[in-house]
């Protein structure tokens, strides 16, 4: 499973590998932003600008203060956001992702039958939710989870990521059927390459890069466990 997530990350400079980056990474921060204007927004709107508190009088510069506490709070909820959304945008693009590990590392394999959009998109926005509901499962257990937090987190990301990223990698070429079957034989291999994925997810920036290395790591691991990887 190492070779696969190497063989990943020496296709980095593939220019479709790059642009993917790209896309996923301006999608989100673009996402961000707007979700930041509108809460921003709704603040000015909605906040009164003098507040009358009894024996003090009227207060103001309420809205200014929410303001910068909310610029406080999203520079914080987008620090927790950024992998789940970078993920689901990379989702949209798992086709070329895959197309581009098939055509430099597999030549010899047919075309993959065509994702519809919209399959493609409910794909991604399930991995999104389901991504967002484990973390936030995880960061309750780390409450009473002590020094062991990281393993904690690294393990509970390690299965999510394994099994998505494996059966986005396996849809293209078996169906959903056909990839929860090959995902079953081989769980704790694709937990753990799940994990290789989910310890860089603790490195700022870095993290960035999880969900276009695991699209590659996937396909490079689902065809090497279909018995596909080699040369008929």
């Amino acid at each position: 499973m190492l070779s696969d997530f190497l063989k990943a990350l020496r296709q980095l400079p593939d220019p479709r590998f790059r642009r993917v980056l790209l896309l996923g990474l301006g999608l989100t921060v673009a996402l961000l932003v707007a979700v930041y204007a509108v809460f921003l927004f709704a603040i000015q709107s909605l906040t009164p600008d003098t507040v009358e508190i009894p024996l003090v009088g009227p207060v103001g510069g309420l809205d200014t203060l929410l303001s910068v506490g909310s610029f406080l709070f999203m520079i914080g909820l987008s620090i927790f956001l950024m992998v789940p959304v970078a993920s689901m945008f990379t989702g949209f693009f798992l086709e070329d992702v895959a197309q581009a590990v098939e055509d430099r590392h597999y030549p010899w394999l047919p075309p993959a039958p065509k994702v519809s959009l919209y399959e493609s998109i409910k794909d991604s926005l399930n991995f999104f939710a389901v991504l967002i509901v484990v973390n936030l499962i995880a960061l309750v257990l780390a409450i009473f989870a002590g020094p062991a937090i990281p393993v904690v987190f690294w393990g509970v990301n390690g299965f999510l990521l394994g099994r998505e990223y494996f059966t986005l990698a396996a849809m293209r070429r078996l169906g959903r059927e056909g990839a929860r079957a090959l995902r079953a034989r081989y769980t704790g291999q694709i937990w753990l390459a799940g994990v290789l994925m989910a310890v860089p997810l603790s490195v700022p920036v870095v993290n960035l890069l999880i969900p276009l290395l695991g699209a590659a790591t996937f396909t490079h691991m689902f065809h090497r466990l279909n018995g596909t990887a080699r040369r008929p």
